[in-house]
């Protein structure tokens, strides 16, 4: 069989050659998942931390997590550890560190482009698209719209074509004029055919899962024995806040387990409506869910790579409403990151706001929930861009808008901002030009003009009356703007046609099969 012969035929596209595509609508920085060297931001002092720990264990040891899927409980069951009341279980706190403990604290992931590797730990931080809304605007249509595989496909050019965008994530509009028994094989195959960056398979069911996993090995070229040798892709389950696994979600789970794939755990806890309104309190709850999952991992595969998330927000008291972006949600997400590095967990946040359309509101608590990303030491920034109302929207405008902060952080990481040699002190530059002068003309600044400051592809540094008399056009006209003109230029990374043949040959029998199970 050919899955039993190592097939190098690499998939092509290398990340010099993407960012010379993407010269064609606008110049943007190049392909460079940014390191974070500075200091976490840590609000929790050393008792803190103790005591947020102790409230997970707690409610690990003393109120135990639902786990409504039969085969998981009997993998808990053997394992010794823990004590079983039907579907309720706990653990003690010594048995979930001593199993958290061979999760290693950093890990990759390689997509069928090899260059467009990510890095899961460190000081490693990656930017995936927006994920799953089954909603999309933007101002041509004007309206809140239902979800196609066009726009889907718009949406998956825009995360090829940003090198900003590191990984993409689960669907980022759900189409739904493909039947949901073969969505995941359309958008799979458009996935892996229009970007080379690392993919993401949803836990709803046996098929999809194994379906995703098989078309990730057939992109990459790969044996059997060498998709499992490490990670070549990942998934993110949520737990059913409060206290609860699902049964779809934890069979994806141990099934990329057992084949040595990315495992992503991220509680949805509201505070002060799936979890305790008090902020230390719903973080407590949320590492308390993740942890056991990371805990039924490690039983599976002794060092499957785990990383802990956090999607700990607030509601509108008023409305109940989430909200995001928040100070809580700051906040939050920072505790977060200071428990991850406690368990020695990599850390997945997220880049969110409840706005509903690309205006002022979306994008102070876009930058709010980004910047908290990063300042928590945060690896991997879900729905970095492109994401509205909560994540029920996904417009390609604030895509295109969100990709500018994006490449801010990437710039606010470059070493040379903070280089200190004597060129970058430049006492001979300040001596030639003195107290008279400027220094616009002199080598010094000549030498360096073009790469000294950030320039943007979206913003206008153009006064009042320059920006009136061009047209007077605001942000997200600009990025509309910008938007058609990726679409229309974009050119798919190369592919092996045999590659590409035997993917189709995938899907066709699998769609002749009926795909996975629905309800409808």
């Amino acid at each position: 069989m050919a899955r039993e012969t190592s097939r190098r035929r690499r998939s092509g596209g290398r990340a010099g050659s993407a960012e010379r595509r993407g010269s064609a609508a606008i110049e943007q920085m190049p392909w460079a998942p940014p390191i974070n060297t500075d200091r976490p931001v840590e609000p929790l002092d050393e008792a803190g931390v103790q005591a947020i720990h102790d409230g997970a264990m707690r409610i690990l040891e003393e109120i135990g997590i639902e786990f409504l899927n039969p085969e998981a409980l009997d993998v808990l069951r053997g394992s010794g550890g823990c004590t079983i009341n039907g579907e309720n279980v706990r653990m003690g706190r010594d048995f979930v560190m001593e199993m958290i403990a061979k999760a290693p604290d950093q890990w990759t992931i390689t997509p069928r482009n090899p260059d467009r590797q990510i890095t899961m730990g460190g000081g490693h931080l990656n930017f995936g698209n927006v994920s799953s809304p089954p909603s999309y605007w933007d101002m041509e249509i004007a309206k809140k719209v239902t979800g196609t595989r066009e726009m889907c496909q718009n949406l998956l050019k825009l995360s090829q074509y940003f090198n900003c965008i590191h990984f993409v994530g689960g669907y980022p509009v759900e189409p739904q004029d493909i039947h949901a028994s073969i969505r995941h094989l359309d958008v799979l195959y458009d996935k892996l055919t229009l970007t080379d960056k690392v993919a993401h398979a949803y836990c709803l069911g046996k098929e999809r899962v194994e379906d995703v996993m098989e078309m990730v090995r057939i992109a990459g070229g790969h044996t059997d024995a060498e998709f499992d040798a490490g990670p070549k892709m990942y998934t993110n389950i949520n737990s059913t806040s409060p206290l609860k696994h699902d049964y779809p979600m934890l069979d994806g789970w141990m099934r990329l387990a057992r084949r040595n794939q990315g495992l992503v755990v991220t509680p949805f806890t509201l505070a002060g409506a799936m979890a305790p309104v008090t902020m230390s309190g719903a973080v407590a709850q949320s590492l308390a869910e993740g942890l056991v999952a990371v805990v039924l991992a490690q039983i599976i595969r002794p060092g499957a790579c785990c990383a802990i998330g956090t999607f700990t927000s607030n509601v509108d008291m008023k409305s109940g409403a989430p909200a995001f972006g928040t100070p809580e949600y700051m906040r939050a997400t920072q505790m977060t990151g200071q428990l991850a590095r406690f368990y020695g967990l990599p850390m997945r946040a997220s880049g969110v706001c409840a706005a509903n359309v690309p205006d002022g509101q979306a994008m102070w608590e876009t930058s709010n929930s980004l910047w908290s990303a990063v300042q928590a030491g945060a690896h991997m920034v879900y729905h970095a861009a492109g994401w509205l109302e909560g994540g029920l929207i996904a417009s390609p405008e604030k895509f295109v808008m969100d990709c500018e902060i994006l490449q801010q952080i990437q710039r606010y990481m470059d070493p040379m901002l903070t280089a200190t040699g004597v060129d970058e002190i430049a006492v001979d530059a300040v001596k030639e030009v003195g107290d008279q002068g400027h220094f616009f003309g002199i080598q010094h600044t000549q030498d360096r003009y073009t790469t000294a400051f950030y320039q943007p592809y979206l913003s206008d540094w153009r006064n009042f009356e320059a920006w009136e008399a061009a047209g007077g056009v605001w942000t997200a006209q600009r990025a509309h703007q910008t938007y058609k003109d990726i679409i229309s230029s974009f050119e798919a990374p190369p592919m092996d046609v045999a590659i590409r043949e035997e993917l189709e040959a995938f899907v066709e029998r699998r769609k002749s099969e009926g795909g996975a199970p629905t309800d409808f």
